[in-house]
């Protein structure tokens, strides 16, 4: 019989294949399988700033404490997450009760949501993707995700009623 969380891990990393490719890396059980749950975290998580590559471009992009770059999902609103199920397991959002930011001037803020204690940058609710590596950025439009810049325009939880579809980025906030 095989087991329930193989069965889990296997559809989950067909959809990632689906989605834009799966590297050998983040295979169930590999070495790096504990990056689909470093956007977690029980307490603090540090939001900083580096330089990558992101569409050909070296942008300045947002990543979390462990260098993995932060997305934020389109549809999403300032107070809540639309991101769920297998989506959310190929796109851990990132949580913590306390986080912290370096080099980054927006607002950092925490939304109590389905996700638990999920950061927010500028009002943007942020998630990391299970095919990226530190300083790799591998999810950018993909599934309606796009790369957090500190430049990122701001959204306002009240302007936003749940079940809108923020304005698309600026090009500099993608």
């Amino acid at each position: 019989m095989r087991h329930p969380k193989l069965i889990i891990a296997g559809v989950g990393l067909a959809a990632v294949a689906a989605v834009g490719g799966v590297t050998a890396a983040a295979t169930a059980g590999g070495p790096s399988a504990s990056s689909s749950t470093a956007g977690h975290s029980a307490t603090a998580a540090t939001v900083r700033t580096v330089s990558a590559t992101v569409a050909g471009k070296t942008e300045t992009i947002l990543v979390n404490s462990g260098g993995l770059p932060l997305y934020f999902y389109r549809p999403d609103t300032a107070a809540k997450s639309f991101v769920t199920g297998g989506v959310a397991a190929l796109w851990p959002p990132l949580t913590s009760a306390a986080p912290t930011a370096a080099g980054a001037s927006g607002k950092l803020t925490v939304v109590n949501d389905t996700h638990g204690h999920q950061v927010a940058y500028n009002g943007h609710l942020l998630y990391t993707f299970i095919s990226d590596h530190a300083g790799q950025v591998t999810g950018q439009g993909v599934q309606n995700f796009f790369v957090a810049t500190p430049g990122l325009t701001p959204i306002a939880t009240s302007s936003a009623p749940a079940g809108t579809v923020p304005a698309a980025p600026s090009a500099h906030g993608y």
